[in-house]
């Protein structure tokens, strides 16, 4: 069975101009510079007299945590943001709309003290009318922003970090009252199969608003533009809309021989030009980017682009980086891409929610496929409400129907926002959604379908994925629900899932914890045995967990697990990827020697945009008298000596040893950013070393006048904590497991099921008889309780470990002569784990283990 998915892809490009029309009707205004900050619930903030004048001074993108530097708690509660704009007559004859490309969690909007409206959900992007409450002259604009755990919000649950803000773009744009709606052109592709003669046809639905007065008509003309600009196929339509209506217009273009294809070693893009007139006069523009291509997914012989075979490699990554934590600004999200790019991957999976516009940009401008994901998902740990390790699926019934609710919303705001990247191959309903509490499971499975129904009827030409489906085993299995499927950690070797009757792929493999500069190895991990790594004919790819280290509710034993790490330094890892995937030898390792001087280097150096979508890498390395880099890691600190721009903890930043703002193998970075134009110079010193200087050229904002404009706030780092004990807290139920070898029907994952009556069993003929469990955390561990499926005269040993390469033995009953059902086994003193092995010796008196269950319970490090 074969799944053909002909695909779409398309950005809006805001206020850019084409060859054929001079000017757009709409105007499309940055809005992330000079806002005032409150952390705190303000009350009458909202309100054009209350005074802000001691609130923070700050841009966007911004969160609740800045500075963040991947500690495991952070600030849970309210925010406000107040800004002030200006408007004439001639804007209010029209539509005014704020559009958000991501807040976290829930927004409530104010103009001017009155509410406008509220969006609830995180990791989408949403657009508000504010045009009735809006006035000439001065409008304030407040925004009451929460990141609540809330029961009837996905995700319920996580293991990253879920810090508050506006912590993505936001924009003015001022239309007509007739006007092309908000992400409201969908451009699909068709007849690109080159058995048909490699022809492109483009179809076109675009969504009309009219709010105007009276019946009237209009013309929408859409225009394709080749890659240099040129009109290369049009259509043109009339319509007639009444008063306060919205229309889908269809539109079918004649044959475009022979497209350049779209493909991550050719990324070519085309636009589609949008022109809406009533009469002879142009009342809206607008552009979308898009690409040819096609794309199949099969279960037998794996993924197929543009008719050739191609087995992805790809990489997990999270958004947040060092200091801004969310808050990236689109040249560091491109920058992410761009190292994923550099390093021979072709594929990213947006673990595990939907990333911004400008990633998935990036995504289709650099070439690299994306599995695009909605954010149903949790993590493994205490199942209670309140906090987010809570069940993926409510517990209260009372609360089921607004949380699909409000995932169906999300995930149409996504295939809506995203539906025209040609980089975007699967739409993902999910991750491992089934840690949630056992009876809510029959609810899981129900919302999922829903989902992948919903999925086909917003976007037909994408398959709806399911993704980290590796668990429930049994006659409960979600990884049959839609289209395709991803299986991570050990679904990649769980008998259950191999070769399923509908195309896959492992979206998750690996979870090496290293810091940076770590081994000169790759991280297979779970693709290590029998050379899976290396593809197998029926699976379409893979993907590491994961590219970067991130913020993790876990701390540092989830955190640490990228080949690059937090600060966007790549880990020694990364350079093996590079070296087998890109063909590029790694450099000379730095060592140990005497430290000279600094080298300060950034990621550019001239026309840096000051308007919070772009900002700067900066890199500080230690070198010795001649010039070759050094392991040594001093403390170095960097400081703006003169012109506009900030760190995130302000301006200046210091790299310690040891500490979170950390300098390590001789090397340390940061993002660095300006709303104020101007030639900002700053200098990178350690105690007896010779110091470093850069300048950075700032441009498109206000000019930075020293002594007038404000000067940044210093923002010290002090991670935030719950000051809350260690809890003991249960560990195993679904957690990746791994043996020796499994004898059919009797599953690695039957050991850690929850169920009594299934069981783990190896082979008759496995001569090294072991099971290991993977905890996915950095526990203290206080108990291992361990059921067989039969009482017997079991002898085993159980070791820990926290590399799963160096054990230590907590319990050794390999001389057991006693029948043994059940056994409970409590360490004689503290021991730090993150994975558990139980061996089986083969001798004498050898009984093939039944393991029924395994569950630890610990407190998280």
């Amino acid at each position: 069975m074969k799944h053909h998915f002909f695909i779409i892809s398309c950005l809006m490009l805001l206020c850019i101009c084409s060859a054929g029309y001079a000017y757009s009707p709409r105007e499309v205004i940055n809005l992330n510079r000079e806002w005032k900050y409150m952390r705190g619930d303000c009350r009458g903030a909202e309100q054009t007299g209350y005074d802000d004048s001691g609130w923070e001074r700050i841009g966007l993108p911004h969160s609740f945590s800045i500075p963040y530097f991947m500690s495991r708690d952070f600030y849970t509660g309210y925010g406000w943001y107040r800004k002030h704009v200006a408007f004439t007559e001639k804007n209010l004859s029209g539509k005014i709309f704020m559009e958000f490309d991501g807040v976290f969690q829930e927004a409530e909007i104010f103009v001017n003290g009155k509410f406008v409206d509220r969006h609830r959900g995180g990791y989408t992007g949403f657009s508000v009318d504010i045009t009735e409450a809006a006035q000439v002259g001065d409008n304030l604009i407040a925004v009451r922003v929460n990141n609540l755990w809330q029961p009837t919000l996905a995700p319920r649950g996580g293991e990253h970090v879920f810090s508050g803000g506006i912590y993505r773009n936001v924009r003015l744009v001022l239309k007509s009252s007739t006007y092309i709606d908000w992400y409201g052109t969908f451009v699909t592709t068709s007849g690109l199969d080159t058995s048909n003669g490699g022809y492109g046809i483009v179809n076109v639905s675009t969504e009309v608003r009219h709010s105007g007065n009276d019946t009237d008509n209009f013309r929408l003309v859409s225009n394709v533009l080749s890659p240099d600009g040129r009109i290369i196929a049009s259509a043109e339509k009339e319509i007639e809309m009444k008063c306060n209506t919205a229309q889908t217009v269809r539109q079918t273009m004649e044959k475009i021989e022979n497209p350049c294809l779209w493909h991550p070693s050719h990324p070519v893009l085309y636009k589609l030009e949008s022109l809406l007139f009533k009469g002879d006069k142009l009342i809206d523009r607008d552009e979308t980017s898009f690409g040819f291509r096609w794309f199949e997914w099969t279960k037998d012989h794996g993924f197929f682009l543009n008719g050739e075979h191609l087995y992805f490699k790809g990489v997990n990554v999270h958004q947040d980086q060092a200091g801004w934590g969310d808050a990236v600004t689109d040249a560091a999200a491109r920058r992410d891409v761009a190292l994923v790019k550099e390093a021979g991957f072709d594929m990213i999976r947006g673990s595990h929610y939907p990333h911004s516009p400008a990633f998935a940009k990036a995504c289709d401008e650099e070439g690299v496929l994306f599995w695009s994901e909605a954010p149903f998902w949790a993590t493994a740990g205490e199942k209670k409400d309140g906090y987010w390790t809570a069940s993926a699926y409510p517990v209260r019934q009372e609360d089921c129907d607004a949380f699909e609710e409000n995932v169906l919303q999300q995930l149409e705001e996504m295939i809506r926002i995203h539906r025209n990247h040609p980089s975007i191959i699967a739409w993902s309903m999910c991750n491992e959604p089934f840690f949630t509490t056992p009876e809510t499971m029959d609810g899981v499975r129900k919302l999922l379908k829903r989902m992948v129904d919903y999925t086909h009827l917003l976007d037909p030409t994408r398959p709806a994925g399911i993704g980290g489906a590796q668990r429930p085993l049994g006659e409960e299995r979600i990884d049959l629900i839609g289209d395709i499927v991803g299986y991570n950690g050990d679904g990649a070797t769980i008998l259950d899932f191999q070769q399923p009757p509908i195309p896959s792929m492992v979206t998750e493999y690996g979870s090496t914890n290293a810091d940076r500069p770590g081994e000169y190895i790759p991280g297979w991990g779970d693709l290590e045995k029998n050379d899976a790594w290396k593809g197998v004919e029926w699976r379409s790819g893979q993907a590491i967990w994961c590219g970067f280290d991130h913020g993790s509710l876990f701390g540092e034993g989830m955190a640490k697990l990228g080949i690059i790490d937090y600060f966007r330094i790549p880990k020694r890892s990364w350079y093996w990827y590079r070296n087998v995937y890109a063909g590029v030898n790694p450099p000379v390792w730095s060592v140990s020697g005497t430290p000279a001087k600094l080298r300060l280097e950034a990621s550019r150096y001239t026309d840096i945009k000051a308007d919070g979508t772009d900002d700067v890498h900066l890199t500080v390395t230690v070198l010795d008298e001649e010039g070759r880099e050094l392991s040594n890691s001093p403390d170095v600190k960097l400081t703006l000596i003169s012109g506009p721009g900030e760190f995130p903890t302000g301006g200046s930043i210091l790299f310690e040893a040891g500490s979170d703002i950390r300098i390590m193998d001789g090397k340390a970075a940061i993002a660095f950013r300006s709303y104020y134009a101007g030639e900002s110079v700053i200098e990178a010193t350690s105690p007896g070393l010779e110091p470093a200087r850069i300048k950075l050229t700032f441009t498109g904002a206000p000019a930075y006048k020293e002594g007038v404009t404000p000067k940044v706030a210093d923002r010290p780092y002090v991670p935030f904590s719950l000051q809350k004990k260690g809890k003991i807290q249960s560990f195993g139920l679904n957690n990746p497991a791994f043996a020796s070898s499994a004898a059919d029907g009797h599953s690695t994952g039957y050991a850690a099921d929850g169920k009594f009556d299934t069981w783990w069993e190896p082979e008759s003929s496995d001569q090294n008889v072991y099971w290991t469990l993977d905890t996915e955390r950095s526990l203290m561990l206080s108990e291992v309780s361990i059921r067989f499926a039969s009482t017997d005269r079991y002898q085993y040993k159980v070791e820990v470990s926290e590399d799963n390469k160096n054990w230590m033995l907590v319990s050794d009953k390999t001389g057991n002569k006693n029948p043994v059902g059940s056994d409970k086994i409590k360490p004689e003193k503290t021991v730090k784990m993150h994975y558990l092995r139980l061996s089986f010796p083969q001798t004498g008196k050898y009984v093939t283990p039944k393991l029924a269950e395994v569950e630890i319970l610990g407190q998280l490090d």
